[in-house]
């Protein structure tokens, strides 16, 4: 019996110390970093997610909005942190695809500085409008602003954003002069739109809806090539004399760099199981974002292919940070 509890006792100090943390993890609560301020599409969801995670953990999934750079500020402290478990990040498109071809120098390296663990949803974006605004459909919207250049104006979660880019699409493909106005999260950006600051807003789907639905905001166009279950009775921008425009938001979850192999493959697990449940799937669908799981390896490819397939657009649109 000693022996065999000090052979334990050997296994758990030596190589396989990993091992035996992960086999208690977790014992504390976890943060899991957003880099966007609340209220936003992927804020949003990931607070869905992480009241049920804490419920499969039994320790207390905390979520902690860390904003400003496009995502990069809360996306680095993540970087920096222990590769313990316990720390986590929200994987936006923006900080992990889109800023390495924006800014001119990154606080960190999206494909060496994490361990991902799970893409999570997707979603795309609506072109929202002010109801004060005279369109009701994207050519409306064309024709009052050709004739306005320079005075409309257009919101976006930040330089580098997918609202950000699917907007100076939009402008480029319709001929418009829009003036920018950028804010550093989704929910400061709705809440001009709403208070009629701002014209138009590519805003995450998951954010606009329930205003849409409320009537505060007025749905042009989504920018995903098949229309959203969420609000159907909008057209595509594809449809709408744009053909091929696609511009879509995604999140993930991931570590920082070096996390032991048995917490990855537990945490990708139950975030697996939790947006594979019926509940979970409607809510977001509903949302109309789409549930998405993958491995980890699967998630660090798509990753990988994500940097390229953005580099190219912001090669395309022009876009730098100011």
């Amino acid at each position: 019996m000693h022996k065999y509890m000090f052979l334990l006792i050997f296994f758990c100090g030596s190589a396989a110390t990993s091992f035996c943390h992960a086999q208690e993890y977790p014992v504390r609560p976890i943060r899991f970093v957003v880099p966007f301020p609340a209220s936003g599409g992927g804020d949003i969801i990931i607070r869905a997610l992480s009241q049920r995670l804490s419920e499969r953990l039994g320790q207390a999934v905390v979520v902690d909005n860390r904003s400003g750079a496009g995502g990069n500020v809360g996306t680095e402290i993540v970087a920096r942190a222990p590769a313990d478990g316990y720390t986590l990040v929200m994987a936006n498109v923006s900080p992990f695809a889109i800023n390495v071809s924006i800014y001119k120098k990154m606080p960190y390296n999206p494909l060496t500085d994490f361990t991902p663990i799970s893409l999570v949803a997707s979603f795309p974006n609506v072109l929202a409008v002010h109801p004060s605004l005279p369109a009701t459909s994207l050519k409306d919207l064309v024709t009052f602003a050709r004739a306005r250049p320079g005075q409309l104006t257009y919101a976006s979660s930040g330089a580098g954003s997918t609202t950000h880019l699917s907007a100076e699409f939009f402008k480029s493909q319709a001929k418009l002069v829009l003036v920018h106005v950028p804010y550093k999260g989704g929910g400061q950006a709705l809440i001009d739109l709403i208070a009629g600051h701002v014209s138009m807003y590519f805003s995450s789907v998951p954010g606009a809806m329930p205003h849409v639905r409320s009537k505060r905001l007025r749905a042009l166009a989504v920018t995903s090539l098949a229309r959203s279950m969420a609000t159907p009775e909008t057209p595509t921008l594809a449809e709408s004399g744009f053909p091929g425009f696609e511009a879509t938001t995604w999140i993930g979850a991931a570590a920082p760099a070096g996390l032991a192999r048995p917490i990855v493959t537990r945490l990708n697990s139950d975030i697996g199981e939790i947006m594979r449940a019926a509940e979970m799937r409607e809510r977001l669908m509903n949302q109309g974002a789409e549930p998405q799981t993958n491995t980890p390896e699967q998630f660090a490819a798509y990753i990988k292919s994500e940097i390229a397939k953005w580099a190219k657009i912001v090669r395309d649109t022009n876009i730098t940070t100011q």
